[in-house]
């Protein structure tokens, strides 16, 4: 039998993040008709059309274990969708494809956040290699912020985290700055004996520089066994996903409300003690009726919700689909 269009209303959810990308075909009854995964989604790198390319992988596995060669709407929530108006250029490319009747993409925060709650309300804060932060509410009316690094005001994620060890680090050991148990932990990591070898290595490509990231969970261990340099930085982090926090709350005047604020990304679904008692702490005293907590639910779940909402699919529809991701 051959690919057909859908004979009910059905949401074609794309989570695409910078590593990988998940795909979902839902009905408007909650029903998980299929699922993909692919790679990441990096237009920045390889140019949009290079990028749909690749999200079109997954998406034909998609359609075909469906039985569908079209949905009713694509809710597609991309990395790298930082401003409007790169939502409103992926969305045309997007409509291009003829994937769906109607296109609607966000910024892949809002699959977190969405995936979160159970009705469009709230806050997330996402931190994996960088750092975001969207609010919104059920009126339509959302929180948001350019993060595109530090010409946005931006510090925070993997990266950050890495290069400001790297930066302490090298300081402590040509003696511009103070001691820290990162000079030593940092270059051990890749084998190495000192920063100085570390730097040579990375100035010189003899290591490749996307490896840094994993000098962040480097950082943290040296920070839990009581570096005051390590332990700083972290501290700096936790202010940073506080000040986003309430910022986005304080913008949809729900800073006197009873509002989730979830909590996502790699560093911050880590588990690591002394950040997420730095943000419940901050936000204890500037949010106190936010309810704070980390993000367990696939964020392909809130790209799917956020397509229901879109279809004005009832709660029991919801529902069906939050149990096919949570069971």
């Amino acid at each position: 039998m051959g690919l057909t269009a859908p004979r009910t209303p059905t949401v074609l959810a794309i989570d695409a993040g910078n590593s990988k990308t998940d795909v979902a075909v839902v009905t408007a009854a909650g029903e998980v008709l299929a699922t993909a995964r692919g790679g990441g989604f990096r237009p920045p790198v390889v140019g949009v059309p290079a990028a749909l390319d690749a999200l079109a992988g997954p998406v034909g596995l998609a359609f075909a274990e469906a039985g569908v060669s079209s949905v009713a709407h694509v809710s597609a929530c991309l990395a790298n969708a930082d401003l409007p108006v790169e939502e409103a250029q992926l969305a045309a490319a997007l409509e291009a494809r003829g994937w769906g009747a109607t296109v609607e993409v966000r910024n892949d925060t809002f699959a977190i956040l969405r995936a979160g709650v159970a009705e469009p309300r709230g806050v997330a804060v996402v931190c994996g290699a960088g750092i975001n932060c969207v609010g919104m509410r059920p009126d339509g009316r959302t929180a948001r912020f350019p993060a595109v690094g530090r010409i946005s005001g931006d510090w925070g994620g993997g990266w950050a985290l890495a290069e400001e060890a790297l930066w302490h680090a090298a300081r402590a050991e040509d003696g511009r700055g103070g001691a820290t148990a990162l000079a030593r932990a940092l270059p051990a990591h890749f084998g190495l004996p000192t920063m100085y070898a570390l730097i040579e290595a990375l100035h010189l490509d003899r290591l490749d520089g996307d490896r840094r990231h994993e000098l962040t969970p480097v950082l943290f261990a040296t920070a839990a066994e009581g570096d005051p340099v390590a332990r700083a930085i972290v501290t700096r982090l936790a202010e940073e996903v506080a000040v986003l926090a309430t910022v986005a709350l304080t913008r949809l005047d729900l800073l006197g409300e009873q509002t989730p604020v979830l909590l996502g990304g790699s560093v911050l679904r880590a588990g690591h003690a002394l950040l997420d008692d730095g943000i419940r702490d901050l936000l204890s005293a500037r949010a106190p009726k936010a309810d704070v907590r980390v993000v367990a639910a696939s964020p392909v779940l809130g790209a799917a919700l956020l397509g229901l909402d879109r279809l004005g699919a009832d709660p029991r529809a919801r529902e069906r689909a939050r149990t096919y991701w949570e069971s």
